[in-house]
């Protein structure tokens, strides 16, 4: 399992190193080029927030956490690291310490902070039924929190010039489909009422709401990870409307259709937010920069060629099961 994170964290990285890349000043380089790192994401990076809520969605006990810290489950829906711990890694920072922690507050918080929430996603009424979760405008909110407490340590000028070279790493999506789009039961923003190119739309909207709230707190680096391969998780496969060692097809052409619009996005951003053309030799760590991360076709890579990794087919897939086995229960 530790390979396949390493292997996913090295598609992330491209993304990742291009923003470095674009943001480092070439007359500061005495200056760090990232100053922190914040995560807005959901249960594929929750690092524990969701151990201090009243939720079904937790990863507090065994199996998960075997790899990590002394093998004392964490939170994380995974056995070790999760992609945003390796990139922390990339940037030598410590692991960031997830915002419901006891321990997430004053000097500890300058290198970062976790927000990822299990069962949380893009729309307010996402992943209800499993419980308390912290949606991405509540994330959002908990980071406003986050920033008062940074804003009592810096003064205005280096709050400012902190802010705009911090990474912010979004991945949100997958709980929209799985636990709300997927469940018309429990959802009246179900496949029975949108398509799926109009529920995109509706969530990019919402995504977009979002992230626009952190830009106008400050933040400017972006990296907004696509939604993974919805049809190959437990709670889809279990449905058996796929053949044997297949994924759902429906399940992730809609996972699809929300990844072509989020692209779409990224480059309208880019585009109408992007201040470099005014940017001066001294102003390129303020550049506010959007990129994607293509989570679909990197895991559908993995499946796919399994060998071209240094593994089987069969462990790979053993693997990905892991790595969203909080989801099997869910069907």
């Amino acid at each position: 399992m530790k390979q396949m994170m390493e292997i996913e964290f090295t598609k992330h990285c491209v993304a990742i190193s291009l923003m470095m890349i674009l943001t480092c000043s070439t007359t500061a380089v005495s200056s760090p080029h990232v100053t922190a790192m914040f995560a807005f994401c959901d249960s594929l990076t929750d690092p524990g927030n969701n151990n201090y809520l009243s939720s079904l969605a937790k990863a507090n006990y065994v199996p998960y956490g075997v790899d990590f810290n002394g093998g004392t489950p964490s939170g994380r829906f995974c056995n070790g690291k999760t992609f945003v711990d390796y990139i922390g890694e990339l940037l030598g920072h410590p692991i960031l310490l997830p915002y419901t922690s006891p321990f997430a507050t004053g000097t500890n918080v300058v290198r970062g902070v976790n927000y990822a929430s299990a069962a949380g996603g893009i729309l307010e009424d996402t992943g209800r039924h499993l419980g308390e979760r912290f949606s991405l405008s509540a994330q959002v909110v908990n980071f406003e929190s986050t920033l008062s407490e940074l804003r009592s340590q810096m003064g205005d000028e280096e709050i400012v010039n902190y802010l705009a070279k911090a990474i912010v790493v979004m991945s949100l999506g997958s709980n929209d489909y799985i636990n709300n789009y997927m469940l018309p039961s429990f959802y009246s923003s179900s496949y029975y009422i949108y398509a799926p190119k109009d529920f995109a739309d509706l969530l990019i909207n919402s995504y977009t709401r979002q992230i626009l709230a952190l830009c106008s707190l400050g933040l400017r680096k972006f990296l907004l990870g696509g939604v993974g391969p919805l049809g190959c998780i437990p709670n889809q496969l279990a449905g058996g409307t796929a053949s044997t060692g297949k994924c759902v097809a429906y399940a992730n052409n809609v996972a699809a259709i929300f990844n072509e619009r989020l692209k779409s996005l990224v480059d309208d951003l880019n585009t109408n937010y992007n201040d470099n053309d005014n940017d001066n030799d001294n102003d390129n760590d303020s550049r506010t920069i959007f990129a994607y991360g293509n989570t679909l076709g990197a895991t559908l890579d993995i499946l796919n060629n399994a060998n071209a990794y240094g593994t089987d087919s069969s462990s790979t897939l053993f693997s990905l099961t892991l790595l969203f086995l909080h989801f099997s229960y869910l069907s």
